[in-house]
């Protein structure tokens, strides 16, 4: 593996000299230089032409946001967030403008500081090769879809076959595509969803309150016994799972507590082999872009009893994993590129318009 090449910004001496450390720890990887503001990053960048920018967002001069509109314009680089927890607001709206991924700073020092920098690592040789291209079409398309508001579809009662649960998962370059999708959906959507995308506890939180902002659609951080209705989309939180069971009035949300074993959370399987499970034929799965093969066996449960399934482009997927998984398997109803997915997911949704 080649050495890649990393710009470390923070305007905390202290942390780019910890995150420096944590970095070249690693074997294949160079801390190419730091920057203290978004001024010294956009020098920095010019000059050393980095593989990869680690970004803190509250700097003085010219902060995160500023300097990641100016590179994903100019320069496009993968860019991951290094934020402390009291950021998880800006941390959403820094995937809208392009990051990559995003790890929180530890509040305490020993196993928390020595997980961090494994995650840094990793995340840093992931991403050295991302394809910078489909990022910015990510967020060219996010920005038109926050722009345009689709207008009322008017809706019947679904024809037999047609989708009364969208069951939505992602990981890696997620949040943009979940978000570019359900603000084209019309507030009179005729189904409910659910997405689980790979997130840490609390950031989900903010994620939903960011998308129920945006989107025509009521959106919210599931709870046990939230009901699935139309127009309403829950978020499965954060280090948990989302399931569904038969409760009073129709079917209601429970939240599963994760385990250290759980390779995803939250899980796309799970949520997806749940919905399967409830609604059988009249779900309609959707697996989006992400590393790994969460939501495969998921699909497949999905695609045997009948339900619809949809998966990503490699066009547009920022990482293909996931999209790819569930295609390769053969359970795949169509292959979507995510500036059609809306158009797709209310087709299968929708009966007869008026």
């Amino acid at each position: 593996m080649r050495l890649v090449k990393v710009l470390v910004v923070d305007d905390s001496a202290y942390n780019r000299d910890a995150i420096s450390a944590m970095l070249e720890s690693s074997p294949f990887i160079v801390v190419a230089g730091t920057a203290c503001d978004g001024e010294d990053a956009i020098e920095k960048a010019i000059k050393l032409k980095p593989d990869v920018i680690t970004l803190d967002l509250e700097m003085p001069k010219m902060d995160g946001f500023t300097f990641l509109r100016w590179l994903m314009k100019s320069m496009p680089v993968p860019v991951i967030v290094v934020s402390s927890r009291a950021d998880d607001k800006s941390v959403i709206r820094a995937l809208e403008f392009g990051a990559v991924d995003f790890l929180a700073k530890p509040v305490k020092h020993g196993s928390s500081l020595e997980n961090l920098k494994f995650e840094l690592v990793e995340k840093v040789k992931k991403y050295s090769r991302l394809d910078m291209d489909r990022v910015k079409s990510s967020v060219e398309l996010l920005d038109r879809s926050t722009r345009e508001k689709p207008a009322p579809i008017g809706w019947q009662a679904p024809e037999s076959g047609m989708a009364d649960l969208v069951v939505i998962g992602a990981s890696t370059g997620g949040p943009p595509a979940i978000q570019a999708i359900l603000t084209r959906l019309p507030a009179d959507f005729p189904a409910a969803i659910a997405v689980s995308q790979h997130m840490p506890a609390r950031f989900t939180q903010f994620f939903a309150e960011r998308l129920d902002k945006l989107s025509q659609l009521e959106i919210m951080e599931a709870g046990d016994g939230d009901q699935l209705l139309p127009g309403r989309v829950l978020i499965a939180p954060g280090g948990a799972h989302l399931t569904f069971q038969r409760a009073e009035g129709g079917i209601a949300a429970v939240v599963q507590d994760s385990k250290p074993a759980d390779k995803y959370t939250p899980s796309v399987d799970i949520m997806m082999k749940s919905a399967a499970a409830q609604y059988g034929r009249r779900a309609m799965g959707v697996i989006l872009t992400g590393m790994g093969n969460d939501g495969r066996e998921g699909m497949t449960m999905i695609k045997r009893l009948g339900g619809v399934t949809l998966a990503e482009s490699r066009d547009t997927a920022v990482i293909y994993g996931m999209p790819k998984e569930a295609i390769d398997a053969g359970v795949i109803d169509s292959v979507v590129p995510l500036d059609r997915m809306a158009e797709v997911i209310l087709k299968n949704c929708t009966g007869s318009r008026k």
